[in-house]
């Protein structure tokens, strides 16, 4: 008896180490999308996010292909990642889940990339409730596309949030109105191995996990580097 026990108990460790690396590699690839995403949208500056939005954004968040659940009727849902400014550099990443109605994705079909980007403290903000609804809490607009610098002032005058998608090549601002944005407490706390609240995360007081640092370094190229933190 004492052995099946024995048994039983190292199978079952094994299958939770299994289990715990499992997430930690879908967690892993979610970031590395991230990167790929920024990466591809980026290296083109005629069609990328504006370099003056890019220079002065509080955070941005990065959904690799979001997936719509039918044609007409309209689900979507997506996993993504936000990091924000600090004092020191891009923040460690939180995980972040977008669900909501039909928008704008009959056009691109399923494997949409998502965009956010925060423009003010109030965006910012945003993104430390636990929910939130784009253009019900938090108003947003359909970011400018290239080197229009006016339209990039003029949008970051009023708006919080600032958005695009890119599907089958095309990158393009978009409407999400509707779309909630919710924490992703579960996968946040799984990459640091503890508990940690978006906003401690968020405001840089901690360390980003190693599986991040390629996501972070392509932030600091495309987005630019630290500016002074008031929040």
């Amino acid at each position: 008896m004492n052995k099946l026990l024995c048994v039983l108990a190292l199978m079952t460790s094994a299958t939770i180490s299994a289990h715990a690396a499992d997430d930690a590699s879908k967690l892993d690839a979610r970031l590395n999308s991230a990167k790929t995403t920024i990466d591809q949208i980026m290296s083109i500056p005629d069609k990328a996010v504006p370099d003056g939005i890019a220079q002065k954004a509080v955070c941005v968040g990065v959904v690799p292909g979001m997936v719509k659940g039918a044609f007409i009727l309209g689900a979507e849902y997506g996993q993504g990642v936000v990091t924000c400014r600090t004092g020191t550099g891009w923040s460690a990443p939180v995980f972040i889940r977008l669900a909501g109605g039909s928008v704008g994705f009959q056009l691109g079909g399923q494997g949409t990339d998502l965009i956010l980007v925060a423009v003010n403290d109030k965006g910012f903000q945003d993104l430390l409730h636990d929910k939130f609804k784009i253009g019900g809490d938090a108003s947003a607009a359909a970011g400018p596309v290239g080197r229009d610098a006016q339209a990039a002032t003029d949008l970051s005058m009023r708006a919080e949030l600032l958005t695009w998608s890119r599907s089958r090549g095309v990158f393009a601002g978009i409407d999400l109105n509707g779309i909630s944005v919710s924490q992703n407490r579960e996968d946040t706390d799984e990459i640091y191995g503890g508990t940690h609240t978006f906003n401690q995360i968020l405001h840089g007081s901690v360390a980003p996990p190693a599986a991040a640092e390629p996501f972070l370094r392509a932030m600091a190229r495309y987005f630019g580097q630290a500016q002074a933190a008031s929040r």
